[in-house]
């Protein structure tokens, strides 16, 4: 399954996922910080979404309330929300 959305009050404009059986396959991030979120979707690729959301939940980049991993979880958190309801 493909998921799209648009990250809130960080660099990056926006997120796409690809998620299998709970499985993250893949992250492709558009905008933000290269190198840092080649990274993270280097990471999180054949994790489950469950095991982002606990890892990545509640990150702040600098004085922002949030960051762009927090974003994911935050995005991670709705998508399994609106699949339970």
């Amino acid at each position: 399954m493909k998921y799209e959305f648009n990250p809130r009050g960080v660099c990056s404009r926006k997120m796409t996922l690809e998620i299998e059986d709970g499985i993250i396959r893949d992250l492709k991030v558009e905008g933000g910080c290269s190198g840092n979120l080649q990274g993270i979707s280097a990471l999180v690729k054949g994790m489950s979404v469950e095991e982002v959301i606990g890892k990545l939940s509640g990150i702040r980049c600098g004085s922002k309330p949030t960051s762009c991993p927090a974003q994911l979880a935050e995005g991670l958190a709705k998508l399994k929300a609106d699949d339970a309801g």
